[in-house]
């Protein structure tokens, strides 16, 4: 059974062919989703507070499915330094 794929910058499940982003050559992109990564490049020039706050405003949006606003925020702060995009070198 394959893993599930989540994007390495925003952290979205990546389920469905449309999911994914682009490479250059217009090839999938098997790290970051469509909405992060278009064309080989990644879609806004953010910091991971940034990307943070962006989806707080889905969990809102969505009826809390991670918690309050504080819990979510403290999930993505743990969860997101682990994401490829995010990670110190």
């Amino acid at each position: 059974m394959e893993d599930k794929k989540f994007c390495q910058s925003c952290g979205m499940p990546m389920e469905k062919t449309e999911d994914f982003g682009t490479n250059k050559d217009g090839g999938r992109n098997e790290e970051y989703c469509c909405y992060c990564y278009k064309e080989g490049k990644f879609t806004d020039d953010m910091t991971m507070e940034d990307m943070i706050q962006f989806n707080l405003k889905f969990n809102e949006e969505n009826g809390n499915p991670f918690g309050t606003q504080e819990e979510a925020r403290k999930m993505m702060e743990s969860w997101f330094p682990t994401l490829k995009r995010w990670k110190q070198a």
